[in-house]
């Protein structure tokens, strides 16, 4: 009987001919080269925690869950090889068990590396990029079987493009990742006036090492984030201050108002002043792996968009308004973190100093009128959709926003000449497999 996929957020699904689990390289190549002896196209996928149709396939889905092993670490250099398929959670803990750390990371540590890096997952830090510029190298598995290995001094095309891949170029089986010494994170959470934030928002971000915050719907009010790297040593909050404030606050307590929400429509404003109105200071000081990563157990949908920095502010009030002047039943509060530009060709933070304004509706609901509302205020500022979250963008109108957009085609060309690694997601964002040589 076929095996059904869903995503994370149980929003899509497919059901690929096979699935294929390789526990290593070897076993990876194979796989490839037996699918395309099929004349059946391959996707891989690891957590699945992308909201968009990235991973769908119905030719052979190819689960990395198998492949998690830290092979090499070099503490003197903070050289690390992994296999593509770890999810972040474990690799952080083996980095730390090293006295090592990722520069900097997001808030959730459930995705595997390989899909993480892909779709250029970020955290936030105006000194700090993406996760995928920390990738020196990797080994690719083509539509042949082959693998290659690819890095800055041997193929620098190459390495701009698999950094940021969609998966598009193969199916990669090793990463190796530049790491920091271990370190650890003194953060403050606390709910200010958007508009006293959003008048001193590049002092604050320039202040600290990273700075994010939450503008809650339907209110005057945003959560801060206010991170400083410390070597202090870690002071963890109480058992009960930490459950109420990483658990039943942003678990129990969001998915009680989502319900509610749903449910009472019209109620949506009133309830969103009521969560607000519970939330307090809160202090972290901890290991920088456990204090970035936020548990998540309510199911949502999310749309990021990257923009220029110098526009976060404008964006985000904007947004605010959206949501006010159409009466939208929000409750999940609006994002926005900071990062370095970088040079991957389709990292959404490409040449620029960057913003992302994130938006989210609870699984299940309505969430397209937003979306697009989001959307149309973004397309103002030449904005780059995060690769795996939703958006309605196609190849036509992302090509202009990105300069390597032509560099990465002609990688994919060379490596990908027959299309093996495309599926209508990616036929969608960017374009038909080019002709090209294998």
């Amino acid at each position: 009987m076929a095996e059904k996929w869903r995503n994370w957020a149980r929003q899509q699904t497919c059901t690929p001919a096979r699935v294929e689990r390789p526990a290593n390289e070897e076993q990876l190549s194979e796989a490839v080269a037996r699918a395309v002896r099929d004349g059946l196209r391959v996707r891989p996928v690891g957590s699945g925690h992308s909201f968009t149709d990235a991973c769908l396939t119905d030719g052979v889905m190819v689960d990395q869950t198998g492949m998690q092993r830290v092979l090499d670490v070099d503490t003197a250099s903070g050289l690390v090889t992994v296999e593509a398929g770890i999810k972040l959670h474990r690799l952080t803990a083996e980095l730390h068990r090293h006295g090592l750390a990722l520069e900097n990371q997001g808030d959730i540590d459930t995705q595997s590396l390989a899909g993480a890096l892909a779709t250029a997952t970020h955290g936030t830090g105006e000194r700090f990029r993406n996760l995928s510029a920390n990738v020196i190298g990797c080994r690719l598995v083509t539509a042949t079987g082959e693998v290659v290995t690819i890095d800055e001094a041997s193929a620098p095309d190459a390495w701009r493009a698999a950094r940021v891949s969609l998966g598009a170029l193969g199916v990669i089986s090793h990463y190796t990742l530049r790491c920091v010494p271990a370190f650890r994170i003194h953060r403050i959470d606390e709910v200010r006036p958007a508009a006293a934030v959003l008048a001193d928002l590049d002092r604050l971000v320039a202040a600290h090492d990273h700075f994010e915050l939450l503008a809650l719907p339907h209110t005057d009010k945003v959560l801060t984030y206010s991170s400083q790297r410390t070597d202090r040593p870690a002071a963890p909050p109480g058992r009960l201050t930490a459950w109420w404030n990483d658990d039943a606050l942003p678990n129990a307590g969001l998915g009680a108002a989502c319900r509610l929400g749903r449910l009472l429509p019209g109620a949506v404003p009133g309830i969103a002043r009521a969560v607000a109105g519970v939330l307090g200071r809160y202090e972290q000081l901890g290991d920088s792996h456990r204090v970035y990563a936020h548990r998540r157990r309510v199911r949502f949908t999310e749309m990021e968009y990257a923009i220029p920095r110098a526009h976060a502010a404008e964006a985000l009030e904007r947004v605010r308004a959206l949501i006010v002047d159409r009466r939208l039943p929000v409750l999940f509060p609006i994002e926005l973190r900071f990062t370095a530009p970088d040079d991957a060709f389709l990292s959404t933070a490409h040449g620029r100093d960057t913003a992302y304004v994130a938006v989210h509706q609870v699984a299940g609901a309505e969430y397209e009128a937003f979306f697009r509302g989001v959307e149309a205020i973004m397309d103002e500022y030449e904005g780059r959709p995060h690769w795996g979250k939703r958006h309605f963008q196609t190849a036509a109108t992302l090509a202009p926003r990105y300069p390597g957009w032509q560099d990465f085609q002609a990688v994919r060309a060379r490596l990908d000449p027959g299309g093996t690694f495309t599926n209508d997601y990616v036929a969608r964002v960017l374009g038909p497999a080019p002709a090209g040589r294998p």
